[in-house]
């Protein structure tokens, strides 16, 4: 199994000790790096020559707040994930953050087993959505069942091909998995998935699960 090399930004010392330590005792786990704050994180990145895979980051920041960071990793590094660990839990935070391509949040009081299970999702499917994100993302719903628009705005079409796969990327299976179901090799698969971010503008697989939700292309389980 390849070593999910993971990234840990945030301002409160103890806090960020804490977690390091839990993620060096996780198997399959590697903690590349540790940042007080996003600017420093940038300034890392742009001295090495190895990229994490996932990027935990914090909301409330000095110098370069998780938010700021989150628009220029997007920019510059697209292939880092971010997960948002945060004290916030407010609704308008969560679809903020999603919207603008990160991957999952988690409050900072989350069980260690859900974060744990959130990087392992984060690194195999793009993205890691629990109940209360779900429900966030579908009371934030800024769109209405007369039309699907993307997130310019602009009216689009969507296919049934792409509405299945669509529906499936929400259940959380690989490219591989969907086109078991679909008779569709991977590549195909990805065709459909690099259509549908071009289409609707998303940022990656997160975006479009959350397109889909607010779509009606999938229901959330309440």
């Amino acid at each position: 199994m390849d070593k999910i090399l993971i990234s840990l930004i945030d301002d409160q010392q103890l806090f960020r000790s804490g977690l390091a330590a839990l993620i060096r005792s996780v198997e399959g786990f590697t903690l590349m790096s540790e940042a007080e704050n996003g600017k420093v994180f940038i300034e890392q990145l742009e001295a090495g020559d190895t990229l994490p895979h996932i990027a935990l980051i914090d909301m409330e920041m000095p110098e370069m707040n998780g938010v700021e960071l989150n628009t220029v990793l997007q920019k510059k590094y697209p292939s880092i994930k971010v997960l948002v660990l945060s004290t916030y839990n407010q609704e308008r935070f969560i679809g903020k953050m999603i919207e603008a391509g990160a991957c999952g949040y988690l409050t900072k009081n989350c069980e260690i087993e859900e974060l744990v299970t959130a990087i392992n999702a984060t690194y195999k499917n793009g993205f890691y959505f629990n109940q209360s994100m779900l429900e966030a993302m579908r009371k934030t719903s800024q769109y209405k069942a007369a039309g699907i628009k993307n997130l310019n705005n602009i009216s689009i079409e969507i296919t049934g091909r792409e509405a299945e796969i669509l529906a499936l990327l929400c259940q959380e299976l690989s490219n591989i998995e969907i086109g078991e179901r679909l008779f569709l090799s991977p590549r195909t698969v990805e065709g459909h998935r690099n259509n549908l971010l071009q289409k609707t503008g998303c940022r990656n697989t997160a975006g479009l699960v959350i397109f889909a939700i607010k779509n009606g292309f999938f229901q959330i389980g309440l």
